[in-house]
């Protein structure tokens, strides 16, 4: 299993980071467009859809997202769009993670269909805004996922005792959450004595944060750790609901394609909303 996955990222690393670092956005838009129409198709499977609508969904998405793009919608600024995507995952947040995943399966079944996919459409278009942004600022928004991660594994390994949401992921605890925020907030005071050096970018994610003041800057980093468990949260309620382990088998080792950006979906619409505003 471990070989297994060593391979699979070796290999999504082969194809992501020249696309990632090349001078235009268009190769990487175009890559992450094309995980994004497998994100599609697993989310229609994981709710219930056949095989074949599962693939006009995941085609369908791509289709709608590929003419935006040629209608221009990347060169456009959406605060309203970040700013309403962020009120449905706080809906999600406070409403079906509460009810849990027997009530999952009570909402109609096109209700979690569309929504979903636009969710993860709201997230693609975010995605690319933020590689045309500059790629310290998409860095940093995904580093602030992973170290959110990474010190939330940690933190609640050493220190956890009161369980977050134990009938959704038993292994997540309120002392892990807490630690992902003292994590990433570690990481941008890091980030930003870099940056006043001069070894980065001051168009980073934190540091446009910071130069809104460092009590708004902690907390926009509480809240965008706290929805990256969100998101992880949400999909993992999703899968119990449809009685599957993984979103598909599409990353060997990985599981699937939502498997691995199911945290970034609330964390990057709401990483473009905070930095909209002067």
């Amino acid at each position: 299993m471990l070989k297994q996955r060593v391979i699979t990222a070796l290999a999504l690393l082969a194809v992501l980071l020249p696309a990632l670092f090349y001078p235009s956005f268009e190769p990487f838009a175009a890559l992450s467009l094309v995980l994004i129409v497998a994100a599609g198709w697993e989310w229609a499977r994981l709710n219930g859809c056949g095989t074949t609508a599962s693939l006009l969904c995941g085609a369908g998405l791509g289709g709608m997202l590929a003419l935006g793009w040629s209608l221009g919608v990347l060169d456009m600024a959406w605060p309203g769009l970040w700013g309403a995507a962020g009120g449905i995952w706080l809906v999600l947040a406070i409403v079906v993670l509460r009810r849990g995943v027997a009530a999952w399966s009570q909402w109609p079944s096109g209700v979690r269909v569309v929504g979903g996919l636009v969710l993860i459409g709201c997230a693609w278009l975010a995605l690319v805004q933020a590689h045309k942004a500059g790629i310290s600022f998409l860095l940093s928004v995904l580093t602030l996922v992973w170290a959110a991660d990474i010190a939330a594994y940690f933190g609640g390994r050493a220190l956890g005792r009161r369980k977050l949401a134990p009938a959704i992921s038993p292994g997540k605890t309120w002392e892990g959450v807490y630690s992902g925020v003292a994590g990433v907030c570690l990481l941008a005071l890091l980030w930003c004595a870099l940056d006043a050096r001069g070894v980065g970018s001051a168009n980073s994610l934190f540091g446009q944060l910071w130069a809104k003041g460092p009590l708004l800057a902690v907390l926009a980093i509480a809240v965008l750790t706290a929805m990256s468990v969100v998101g992880d949260l949400f999909e993992s309620l999703v899968k119990r609901s449809a009685g599957m382990k993984d979103s598909s088998g599409l990353l060997p080792g990985h599981g699937g394609v939502l498997d691995r950006v199911d945290a970034l979906l609330p964390v990057l619409p709401l990483a473009m909303l905070f930095v909209s505003f002067s």
